[in-house]
């Protein structure tokens, strides 16, 4: 049987801001803490805040949140509220 890892590079983000320019995928994000914080994802343009949401708002619980997606173009999150959270990256 094979070992498979599900690992990528942690980016810890307390605002809206780029998580990656690069291609790659996002596999989750760990909420460190929050007071009514939401979150968007946006997909392409090297991942600045002009891409497509690929997702609605989302209003996260405290721990870890799977949240498998490819992101060709880079990845952007759009955090509203007050938040605390680590996203896992792997590289494309």
């Amino acid at each position: 049987m094979a070992y498979v890892s599900q690992a990528g590079t942690p980016i810890n983000l307390t605002s809206s801001a780029i998580v990656s320019k690069a291609g790659g995928a996002l596999i989750g994000y760990h909420v460190n803490s929050t007071a009514a914080g939401t979150i968007v994802f946006r997909v392409g343009s090297a991942g600045t805040s002009s891409g497509t949401a690929v997702s609605g708002t989302i209003t996260p619980s405290v721990g870890f949140n799977a949240f498998p997606m490819e992101a060709p173009g880079g990845c952007h999150a759009t955090i509203g509220g007050t938040l605390d959270v680590t996203f896992f990256i792997a590289a494309g």
